[in-house]
């Protein structure tokens, strides 16, 4: 029996239905991986990351922060991204493991994650097991990509300490939620009526030499996976900005 254009537009839909649930389900599971970790004088994350982020790249999220290599560092795009993390052996390790912010790159034995003390430790079930834990060194893990939440902080843009007003502009973004990865980073051009490309310097540095004079208005553009969204900040740069300073964008991710 032929099937009716209706009867067969609705099958088509049926699968594409499923195929989608299929991948949303595929993107939200657990993947298999390693994990170790590194030692810093107080457990927390290196602040001298491949990242930029500096000093917040060492208490960020408690300082529960991971350094990454592969296709999690995305070469550097990866940078400020949240993973929860779960190890295998049931007698030391929590059920829901710990989340980790990416702020460090790293290479290690077959290992994805190199974790900071103390987040590593964060994956036992308690203080004993976490001694027990830290003994092995490196670890088998389940991770998979889960939302950044920073409470009611907004964006920051913070201009990096080798910036020199007006002749060198370079930024870090701080504080970015979601499971959005920033892609790019422009800036408007008044004089052209144009959007200028900055340049990924490494991790999540972005410059541009010889910025225009006055206030510098920004837009990035957010990575989701599926799709790429331009975002605009409600702030501009002020024309005084200054090295190190940060500037609050008014959005939240």
């Amino acid at each position: 029996m032929e099937l009716s254009f209706m009867h067969k537009l609705g099958v088509v839909c049926l699968i594409l239905l499923v195929l989608n649930s299929a991948v949303c389900c595929f993107a939200d599971s657990y993947r298999k991986s390693r994990a170790s970790y590194y030692n810093t004088p107080d457990g927390y994350g290196n602040p001298w990351g491949a990242c930029g982020y500096g000093e917040y790249g060492r208490t960020v999220n408690g300082g529960n922060v991971a350094a990454v290599s592969g296709d999690i560092w995305k070469g550097g795009s990866g940078c400020g991204a949240c993973y929860q993390i779960r190890c295998k052996i049931a007698q030391y390790c929590d059920e829901d493991g710990t989340r980790v912010v990416v702020t460090d790159y790293g290479e290690g034995d077959r290992t994805e994650f190199i974790m900071s003390e103390h987040a590593f430790s964060n994956l036992a079930r308690d203080s004993a097991a976490s001694a027990k834990l830290m003994k092995y060194g490196v670890v088998d893990i389940e991770y998979k990509r889960v939302s950044c939440k920073y409470s009611n902080r907004n964006v920051l843009v913070k201009i990096h300490e080798k910036s020199n007003n007006p002749y060198y502009f370079a930024i870090l973004l701080l504080n970015v939620g979601g499971k959005c990865d920033v892609a790019a980073v422009q800036l408007w051009q008044e004089d052209y009526k144009e959007w200028s490309p900055l340049r990924r310097v490494y991790g999540t540095v972005f410059d541009y030499e010889n910025p225009p004079s006055g206030k510098i208005t920004l837009r990035f553009q957010m990575d989701c996976g599926e799709r790429l969204v331009w975002v605009h900040p409600k702030k501009p740069i002020p024309s005084d900005w200054n090295a190190g300073e940060a500037y609050d964008t008014g959005l939240q991710f």
